[in-house]
Parts: C-alpha cells; sequence; structure tokens
C-alpha cells in the first residue's frame, strides 16, 4: 500500500517531504510528533499519507470510548491508544505510562489542541516527551508550499522557554490549509 500512499501524496496531491525524511531508516521507536499548524480536518489525511510515504508506523491517543465495540479495532489498527479522559490520574503519566509499556509508540500531536488560530500552545507533548525521555520531532503541515517538513529529533532541556522558543520557531512562516489560522 506503500505504493498508493506515495501515488495520492506526490502525484495526485503533488506533496513533498523536506528535512529528515529518514525516520524509518534512523531507528527511533519512541518519540511524540507534533505537526503544525493544524487547522483543518484535512491535516489528518496528510498526515496518514505522509506516515506511509515514509514507512513510520506513528500513532495517536483517543478517548477510551472511541476503542469500544463495533469500532475500537478500527482505531486500534491506525495505531490508536486509549486514554481516560474523565479520570482523576494525570494525562501526562497515563500518556508516559504507555511510552513505558510499549517497545515502539510515535505519538502525533498537535501542539495547539485545537484547529482554530491560538496564540498560545498547549505545553502537553512537550512534558510527555521530558518525562518519557523521548525526542519531539516536529513537522510542517504547509498547505502554501504542498510541504512536509521534517525535523531531527529534539530532545527538551531544562530550560522550558528556550525550548519552546526553539520549537516554535520551525513552523515560523508556515501557512495550514486555513491560512488566518495560522
Amino acid at each position: 500500500m506503500q505504493w498508493l500512499a506515495k501515488f495520492i501524496y506526490h502525484k495526485v496531491l503533488g506533496w513533498k517531504v523536506t528535512g529528515n525524511a529518514n525516520l524509518s531508516k534512523d531507528n527511533i521507536k519512541k518519540a511524540v510528533i507534533i505537526a503544525a499548524p493544524h487547522t483543518s480536518w484535512h491535516d489528518f489525511y496528510i498526515g496518514i499519507l505522509l506516515r506511509s510515504v515514509l514507512g513510520v508506523k506513528t500513532n495517536f491517543i483517543g478517548k477510551k470510548s472511541l476503542f469500544n465495540f463495533p469500532f475500537g479495532w478500527v482505531f486500534r489498527a491506525l495505531g490508536g491508544a486509549p486514554v481516560n479522559r474523565f479520570s482523576s490520574q494525570n494525562k501526562v503519566k497515563e500518556i508516559v505510562k504507555i511510552f513505558n509499556e510499549r517497545d515502539e509508540f510515535r505519538l502525533g500531536m498537535s501542539p495547539e489542541g485545537t484547529r482554530k488560530k491560538t496564540e498560545k500552545w498547549r505545553t502537553g507533548f512537550y512534558y510527555i516527551a521530558k518525562e518519557a525521555n523521548v525526542p519531539i520531532i516536529m513537522f510542517t503541515l504547509d498547505f502554501e508550499n504542498k510541504q512536509n517538513k521534517i525535523s531531527e529529533p529534539f530532545y527538551p532541556t531544562d530550560d522550558k522557554d528556550a525550548d519552546f522558543k526553539f520549537i516554535k520557531a520551525y513552523f515560523n512562516g508556515v501557512k495550514g490549509k486555513i491560512p488566518e489560522y495560522s
């Protein structure tokens, strides 16, 4: 199916990959992958196609009820992992536990936490990476240039402000599907 994903991604949609396109060869088994700017539902299929193009299994988290009958098997097959949104347990710790229980887990997330315009990103992805001791890999959803630019793995330091400045700079000037939300 990789050939079909490549055909759709490159030929039909006209997208390209730049930056660190060797994720499958880098042998990074665990990472938090952040995609921005997240402005539209179109981001989902671009991400699904991209993971097939690269040949890298990625995961996502979803509310536990999504993983019940009859569709639970579909979400698991797509790489989903259930989390209990209503538990009193800290969500970061719950997701770090998933990282610790698995040999391979690459969690895809949107740092904005919404498709709307936002000035402030959520910080969960950062604390998940830090507590799980895994790198953050950034990729752009650049609809203006039809490209996904992928970063080298970045390990959070003890300077959160500097780290966020570095991470956000990676996405400077990138326009999502709905540019005014970028």
